[in-house]
């Protein structure tokens, strides 16, 4: 009688670790797509990827040197929106309290496999220190003419942060989102080092928006789905909103008034002096422009993030511009790079007619959509309008470097010229406040 009793014993052991580790046949349990970005501080880093099926467990082994760290995260089941239905896991990890200035090494995975080792370094602490940035939107997994220069630059450290301006892929939901795993392995070089910060474009929409939402994790996820938040590094405070909420308004007016109220907030709190004394940059992303000369796009006269939503003109985003003094506003969605004045309201208000980027009196718009996809570059109108400084149709992407309180530098990479700087620009402020002019 007891050597049954041990042996129901066993039996019930054993069928309960089966029960918790069926992946003893694991076909697809290979991390794969992995990337990281900030969390709700520039020393937290959240590691994202994907596998094709449960592993039950999400883990990041980590360290200085040597992997003698261990975090262990959350998962969950993405199915696509396509015909097939396609399911995979999407895994987050978020590593706390990392030092500042510190290279790690780090690799993601499970008991049923570990991704290839990456590295990453984390940002200086505080915001005293010389912040390097890549910038574009409008990157497919075909045609991306910017995309080895960016992972060659990446590698070789030259950036702090990626910002890429909504657009990801020409769709990540194409094929039964096939075409966006490539695209996620694509960029992998890139995002697996350097922390890639996203904010959603229109080839975004399908199915409410559920690739991006599922596929990255930005701070404050749990809350907004990365559809929109800010972070600060350096002196800078990055603000990134969705501008598609004016525009697919099938998915209801809620989102986009809780963001209009959440980006008043938040802009409010970055200018509480303490604040805007620590980091006085304020630098403001989205994906369709408030102002552009493309000759071949209805978006730059319908313009609805700066005229407000069609015949009530409400959520208007300019007038904020002007209220929180944000120094510089960056967009894509036109495939072309193009540079304003400073410029409000159609306006143009230099800082002087020799030096009008030196404490300017409006916000700076800069479009950098040309990275590169199928649908090629976009032209335009003959004559450029009185508000724009400079702008190419040639590929390529933005570089930027926050120096110091008072001083910031943009400059565009042409990769058709095989990575020539076409055009520069220095922005000088000595104070970082609200603009007072007539709207």
């Amino acid at each position: 009688m007891k050597f049954f009793i041990q042996l129901i014993l066993v039996i019930n052991v054993t069928t309960s670790l089966i029960k918790a580790n069926p992946g003893y046949d694991c076909q697809y349990c290979q991390p794969e797509q992995v990337h990281i970005a900030f969390g709700t501080k520039p020393n937290d880093i959240i590691v994202t990827w994907t596998t094709f099926n449960n592993t039950h467990e999400s883990r990041v082994q980590y360290g200085l040197g040597e992997m003698s760290l261990e975090a262990v995260g959350t998962r969950h089941q993405f199915t696509d929106g396509g015909q097939l239905h396609r399911h995979m896991w999407i895994h987050r990890v978020t590593l706390l309290d990392l030092k500042f200035d510190t290279k790690y090494e780090y690799h993601a995975g499970s008991v049923y496999g570990w991704s290839e080792l990456f590295s990453f370094k984390t940002p200086p602490e505080g915001e005293k220190w010389v912040l390097r940035a890549a910038i574009y939107g409008d990157m497919g997994n075909k045609n991306a003419h910017s995309l080895s220069y960016l992972q060659d630059e990446a590698q070789r450290g030259h950036f702090d942060v990626i910002l890429h301006v909504g657009d990801f892929a020409y769709d990540m939901d194409t094929d039964n989102a096939l075409v966006g795993d490539e695209f996620m392995r694509q960029i992998q070089p890139l995002a697996a080092s350097v922390p890639y910060m996203t904010c959603p474009g229109n080839h975004e929409a399908a199915y409410n928006f559920s690739n991006y939402r599922n596929r990255f994790s930005m701070p404050n996820h749990e809350r907004w789905e990365s559809m929109f938040y800010s972070f600060d590094l350096g002196p800078v405070h990055f603000v990134s909103i969705s501008t598609e909420y004016y525009y697919f308004l099938e998915f209801g007016l809620k989102m986009l008034s809780e963001q209009f109220e959440w980006l008043q907030r938040d802009l409010s709190e970055a200018n509480k002096p303490e604040n805007r004394a620590k980091r006085p940059w304020l630098v403001l992303f989205g994906h369709r422009p408030m102002y552009c000369s493309n000759s071949d796009d209805i978006d730059c006269s319908v313009e609805y993030t700066r005229k407000g939503l069609p015949l009530f003109g409400a959520f208007r985003l300019e007038p904020l511009l002007r209220d929180f003094g944000v120094d510089v506003v960056i967009w894509a969605h036109e495939h072309s790079y193009e540079r304003t004045w400073p410029l409000y309201d159609l306006k143009v208000y230099n800082g002087s007619s020799e030096r009008p980027y030196v404490n300017p009196r409006a916000p700076v718009h800069i479009i950098t959509g040309s990275a590169g996809c199928q649908e090629d570059t976009d032209g335009f109108k003959p004559r450029p309008p009185a508000w724009s400084a400079f702008r190419s149709s040639d590929y390529g992407y933005t570089r930027f470097k926050a120096y110091n309180h008072t001083h910031v530098y943009f400059e565009q990479v042409d990769v058709d010229e095989d990575g020539r700087v076409i055009d520069s620009v220095w922005i000088v402020k000595d104070k970082h406040e609200a603009y007072h002019f007539d709207s």
